[in-house]
């Protein structure tokens, strides 16, 4: 609680306080008056202030025009109890909207930790603190244990375990090690690190990310600008109403003028649209602040509305569904065993620079010994020839096999077959592929489950990588062997089968996918930690390499929409049903309060619901 909070909440207990004594004090006429005017000046002082402030400003028509002009109005025909109430009940509405903005903004504020206060540099053999936006590309600075990592770089000495959590909503330390890159806002929570930094402050990971959450509710969505417009016209209107109501039905009819300015006053409590004022940008803002814990950077709340209506969802493969990573998954040697054939495929290959090679060195663990290994040649588009141990290996595709005459046979496992074959006679062959993230089919199913009416795949693979990856997620649909252009000209196909009311969502790495994330109606980059393009190139920010994350957004944008409508529709309902109640006389100043305030409190309530990060299991119900 803020301490403006806590003086309004004094403020609210005194006047409630003197409120009670001058309801109980027997007291009449001037005398009664001057005693409700003491919990009234406690309670009202400021909102009276910002009437007449606004009003010199020639902004009138505004909810303290509206609670002024009441309450003094009920003070002037003398009911001196309801204009004291409602003043105290509205600044009870207004201290919770102010309690519930702070808890959204304590929820980005968790977020905003992550700026760095200063860097350590060594000078002389002694660190010392600086500011980071002074340090420059190519200095080596030093992270000790509990340190939040300034800027972004690579690790020179030392290894330790790092807390991503602020950035990616993951519990699970991240290892380090001399070669690995780090980015700024992580927390180092172990050994002592010396990083040689790699972008300036303004271009590291941290300061973009600062820069988007604190520019996000500047994007409003279509909901938000909708009760701008209405807020604009319905105050105004209302007034005008008001005034009619006081004046007409004495001049044309038998009710009195008492009674008349009676239901006009109460027409201007209820007519305030607080209720919808705060709680629809507090629901869009708590929506965005949820997210931002699960580690889901939203750009504005007109994001999470288009979100919210998604019907397909357009993947890009690599990096996206699968790791971006080529790995052996299987050896399937003929006369030899296993651990032989990878030893003589990784050292065939070891001269070798291409992504096929190092997997295999990788795979077999060790430091080749190029003493054992002579004219070694690569042969474009084929493979690799070399003596290895005085034996001439091959090793490569089924075109090197044929040309040098020997019988190989397919493989059942998808991925990039390398045949290996010594001095004519062949010992097996050792498939590679990029493996599917483990959670992945999840992430399809729960968007199924959802209500994602169809999911497809866009690649540049082969067509038998493409569709054996699609048949393992269970995707609807997949494109293979696309270039960029190509995935764009797909999705302007896939948003024909878009319904008016719905939305494409496009999800992709953020670095090659720029073109298809701006085409598509909501661009999602994932696994963007220490990736500047995708931060920069997408709508919605997904900080680590989890598909599931796109389900877990879809039901934080939907419960946020939900909440919204909920809001909508409860404060219209409840607002309209009073005001035709108080034009007719039906309904008195209390009642007025619970439609204005009462409503306001309860919405805020139910809007500080979005702040709560959606689960998976939500995405069922």
């Amino acid at each position: 609680m803020t301490k403006k909070q806590k003086r309004m909440l004094i403020r609210i207990l005194a006047s409630g306080v003197l409120f009670v004594g001058a309801v109980l004090l027997p007291l009449s006429g001037w005398a009664e008056l001057a005693v409700f005017l003491v919990p009234y000046a406690v309670i009202g002082w400021d909102v009276l202030w910002r009437a007449v402030r606004n009003i010199a400003h020639g902004q009138v028509f505004d909810e303290n025009f509206l609670m002024a002009l009441a309450t003094i109005g009920a003070l002037a025909i003398g009911e001196y109890p309801e204009a004291v109430f409602v003043m105290l009940f509205y600044q009870v509405g207004e201290w919770f909207q102010s309690y519930a903005v702070n808890r959204s903004r304590t929820s980005i504020a968790a977020l905003m930790d992550i700026r760095p206060d200063y860097a350590n540099i060594e000078v002389d053999g002694q660190l010392q603190q600086v500011d980071p936006e002074e340090v420059s590309v190519g200095d080596a600075i030093v992270i000790k244990a509990g340190e939040r990592i300034p800027l972004d770089g690579v690790v020179l000495e030392g290894t330790s375990t790092l807390d991503t959590a602020a950035l990616t909503g993951e519990s699970l330390p991240r290892q380090v090690q001399p070669g690995d890159d780090v980015v700024s806002g992580c927390v180092n929570l172990s050994g002592l690190l010396k990083v040689q930094v790699t972008k300036a402050f303004e271009e590291s990971t941290v300061s973009k990310i600062l820069d988007l959450v604190e520019n996000a509710s500047s994007k409003k969505a279509k909901a938000e600008h909708f009760i701008t417009r209405f807020a604009r016209y319905y105050t105004p209107i209302v007034v005008l109403a008001a005034v009619a109501l006081a004046l007409l039905p004495p001049l044309f009819t038998q009710v009195s003028w008492l009674d008349s300015i009676q239901r006009a006053l109460n027409f201007l409590v209820v007519s305030c649209p607080c209720a919808l004022v705060i709680s629809v940008p507090l629901s869009f803002f708590g929506g965005i602040g949820g997210a931002s814990r699960a580690g889901i950077l939203v750009k504005g709340g007109n994001y999470l509305e288009v979100l919210a209506k998604t019907e397909i969802v357009v993947f890009d493969k690599t990096g996206t569904l699968t790791q971006g990573v080529f790995n052996v998954t299987a050896i399937h040697p003929d006369h030899c065993d296993q651990s032989q054939l990878l030893e003589l495929a990784a050292l065939a290959e070891a001269s070798s620079d291409h992504p096929i090679s190092r997997s295999l060195l990788e795979a077999w663990g060790q430091l080749p010994d190029r003493s054992r290994v002579t004219q070694a040649e690569e042969l474009s588009g084929r493979g690799v020839k070399a003596v290895v141990d005085g034996k001439v290996l091959c090793a490569g595709n089924d075109k090197l096999m044929d040309e040098i005459g020997v019988t190989w046979h397919p493989c059942h496992h998808v991925g990039t077959t390398v045949h290996v074959a010594a001095d004519g006679v062949y010992l097996g062959h050792i498939v590679i592929s990029d493996q599917v993230k483990p959670d992945a089919q999840q992430a399809i199913a729960a968007l199924k489950a959802a209500g994602v009416h169809k999911t497809v795949m866009l690649t540049g693979d082969a067509k038998q990588v493409g569709e054996a990856v699609a048949a393992q997620l269970g995707l609807d649909e997949v494109h293979t062997q696309l270039l960029p252009t190509d995935k764009v000209d797909r999705v302007e196909g896939l948003l024909k089968e878009v319904s008016p009311k719905g939305a494409l969502a496009f999800v992709g790495d953020g670095i090659n996918d720029a073109p298809v994330l701006s085409r598509a109606d909501v661009g999602i980059a994932m696994g963007a930690l220490g990736s500047d393009a995708a931060i920069e190139a997408a709508d919605i920010v997904l900080m680590d390499d989890k598909p599931s994350k796109l389900a877990q957004a879809i039901a934080i944008a939907r419960r946020t929409l939900a909440i919204v409508r909920q809001n909508i529709v409860f404060a219209l309902g409840v607002k309209l049903l009073v005001l035709v109640l108080s034009a007719l006389g039906l309904a008195n100043l209390w009642e007025a309060v619970f439609a204005d305030v009462g409503v306001s409190v309860i919405a805020i309530l139910n809007a500080m619901r979005a702040m709560r990060t959606a689960k998976m299991s939500e995405l069922s119900n």
